[in-house]
């Protein structure tokens, strides 16, 4: 007996330096990330169409239903377009943050930094690339335009839309369909061969589709074709990983779901129009992205997680998504008027009891670039789920409220609307 009882105690032993082993092995691997962008499939178009390499990529990993266009009917209300979604995405932000409402892109608030950004500051060293199939991702959302750039990608593999010799236009956007297997080919290749730090591919023949013939045979059979692009992305990262001593997180999703009627269109907030999904390859997603419909502006702060990107208070406090890697310990934060009181809500998700604290500042100076005050308001519970703010000591249109907790922040806007 006491033999055995050494052999289980020995066993036990193994299986610890093991366990910590692999985790330090994890842990000295480079970390690389791939964010795919696939345009304008709503969550059951993605459903009803067989996507092999999707559903290969979620079975290694995770998948859950997410949503696009903020906080409906609220200060964060966001068209469901798609330059609109692709800037809740690189910012981590609703439209009333980085202020594109719109494709043609006028006026980014590049004072809500881009995941580029914040990634060069932190490692300037390290190598950024874009494949896309519309130039404005690059020159307007990311780089911005004039002589002084926000950040200069390493590499762009774009503009191919604009050669009109070696992809001649057509009504049905065949171009579009052999533009997006060019990027798709490219960017597999360059992944293969260079293993870039931080990518984004961006694939736009489904959307096309979709405007032309909306739910339709057609269009079931433009996912697959999209599928297929995505795989050779995949498989090139198998290929990195396999290879290499490297740690590589793929996210893939879409922009904007479409509209109920007949799948034509989409800009709005109706159920169909706001309903997306995000499929990864990690396989340590938590319970936030097991349990709930996460957001497009949550794939940021993972990201930042996955990278171990340092940002500063401003940037932090500002952020609108919850990261769904690792742990965090309350999610979706909002703040509503009850009588004399401004009640301060949200969701509880650690089962230690651990403390919050809420911040408030009565400006906006980071839309300006100017560094916003913070005032400490109180410590609170997160069990508890509530507290409040009293009403006549909050006068102003506007309240910004921050719930920062041990391991992620919140945030959330009250308006007066008396």
């Amino acid at each position: 007996m006491r033999l055995q009882f050494k052999y289980v105690l020995l066993l036990s032993f193994l299986i610890a330096q093991l366990c910590v082993a692999q985790k330090n092995e994890n842990t000295s691997k480079e970390k690389k990330v791939v964010f795919i962008i696939v345009d304008g499939i709503s969550t059951d178009m993605l459903q009803k169409a067989p996507t092999p390499f999707l559903d290969s990529i979620a079975a290694s990993g995770s998948y859950s239903k997410a949503y696009v266009g903020g906080k409906k009917d609220d200060y964060s209300e966001t068209p469901t377009i798609s330059a609109v979604g692709y800037n809740s995405l690189l910012t981590g932000t609703w439209v009333n943050k980085h202020n594109v409402y719109g494709n043609s892109i006028k006026k980014p608030n590049y004072n809500y930094p881009t995941i580029f950004k914040v990634f060069k500051d932190q490692y300037p060293e390290k190598r950024t690339a874009i494949f896309s199939t519309w130039l404005d991702n690059r020159t307007k959302l990311i780089e911005g335009e004039g002589e002084v750039k926000n950040v200069t990608l390493d590499y762009a593999f774009d503009g191919l839309e604009v050669d009109t010799i070696n992809y001649p236009h057509d009504a049905y956007k065949q171009y579009i369909k052999k533009i997006d297997n060019d990027v798709a080919v490219e960017a597999a290749r360059y992944i293969t061969a260079e293993g870039p730090d931080l990518s984004w591919v961006y694939l736009e023949y489904t959307d096309d589709v979709g405007h032309g013939l909306g739910d339709s045979p057609q269009l079931d059979a433009a996912i697959t074709y999209e599928d297929a692009l995505v795989g050779k992305i995949w498989n090139a990262i198998k290929e990195r990983e396999a290879n290499f001593n490297e740690d590589w997180l793929l996210v893939v999703t879409t922009d904007h779901g479409r509209s109920p009627k007949d799948g034509r269109h989409h800009g709005g907030q109706t159920d169909r129009e706001r309903a997306t999904w995000i499929v990864t390859n990690e396989k340590n997603t938590n319970n936030y992205f097991a349990k709930e419909t996460v957001a497009i502006t949550d794939i940021y702060p993972s990201m930042l997680r996955f990278l171990n990107i340092d940002v500063s208070k401003e940037v932090r406090f500002e952020m609108d998504g919850t990261a769904f890697i690792g742990e965090i310990d309350a999610y979706d934060l909002s703040a509503t008027q009850e009588n004399d009181k401004i009640v301060i809500r949200w969701k509880n998700n650690s089962e230690k009891n651990l403390k919050g604290t809420i911040y408030t500042s009565n400006t906006n100076q980071i839309k300006e670039g100017k560094k916003e005050i913070y005032k400490r308001e109180a410590k609170v519970s997160l069990a508890n789920e509530e507290t409040t703010l009293l009403l006549n000591q909050h006068t102003g249109k506007m309240l910004k409220i921050v719930l920062e907790t041990p391991n992620n922040v919140l945030n959330t806007w009250y308006i007066n609307n008396n």
